[in-house]
């Protein structure tokens, strides 16, 4: 039910707000408008939410910033509304870790259509996934309940860091992660641009991961942008 799914939109302009607020409100979501990225950045860390719609030029916490902050915690969709349409500022969004984006000026039924289909791949993945509380990708097995890590029903042992990119890339199969988004998720600390430190762990894990099952590509290099699970 529709009823049941929390999207929060984060504009500062109050007409398209309430513009974004109305036509979601109209289909049946619970809808909680911001103004800012500071108070978006305090409802997130209060309350949870099904989907993000967000603005980039925010007063306070940039549109940016608050992408790389709900990244390292919220693996929800996350969609940019925004008037920076330039191919680059789509780009880099994109790379901090946004679902999509849609420029302005927007058409409603366009942003209607793009939130259903991000909650629609949302809900397909957390049913897959979540109910046992146990990630599958091709022949792993992650426990996020009992931090073990199996490849074809053999435990392999990871250091903490390895164990947290691995858990951040099945989380979310088709994404490309950043080495900044794999950086913080797994050091709790702010990347300063160091891309070995990265690198280092990803090969680590890949040699583990082959030494389990060697006819499996599992870490796939996007090359410029990071990584993500080999298709």
């Amino acid at each position: 039910m529709k009823s049941n799914i929390n999207i929060l939109v984060s504009e500062d302009d109050t007409d398209i707000n309430g513009l974004l607020c109305s036509i979601l409100t109209r289909k049946g979501y619970n809808v909680r408008p911001t103004y800012s990225g500071s108070e978006a950045k305090m409802c997130l860390e209060q309350y949870d939410y099904d989907i993000v719609l967000l603005d980039l030029m925010l007063p306070g916490v940039s549109g940016e910033d608050l992408i790389s902050e709900i990244r390292k915690l919220k693996i929800m969709p996350i969609i940019v509304i925004s008037a920076k349409v330039a191919q680059q500022d789509k780009i880099n969004v994109l790379k901090l870790g946004a679902d999509d984006f849609i420029g302005k000026p927007f058409d409603v039924y366009e942003v209607l259509a793009r939130v259903e289909a991000q909650l629609r791949r949302y809900k397909e993945f957390s049913n897959s996934n979540i109910k046992d509380k146990k990630l599958r990708y091709k022949n792993i097995i992650l426990d996020t309940d009992a931090k073990e890590v199996f490849v074809r029903d053999k435990p392999i042992i990871l250091t903490l860091t390895e164990y947290k990119i691995l858990n951040l890339l099945m989380s979310n199969p088709k994404k490309v992660f950043t080495r900044a988004n794999l950086f913080e998720a797994a050091r709790n600390d702010k990347f300063i641009g160091d891309d070995n430190t990265i690198n280092v762990h990803i090969s680590n894990l890949r040699t583990k991961l082959s030494q389990a099952d060697n006819n499996t590509k599992y870490i796939q290099t996007v090359w410029g942008i990071g990584f993500k699970l080999q298709e």
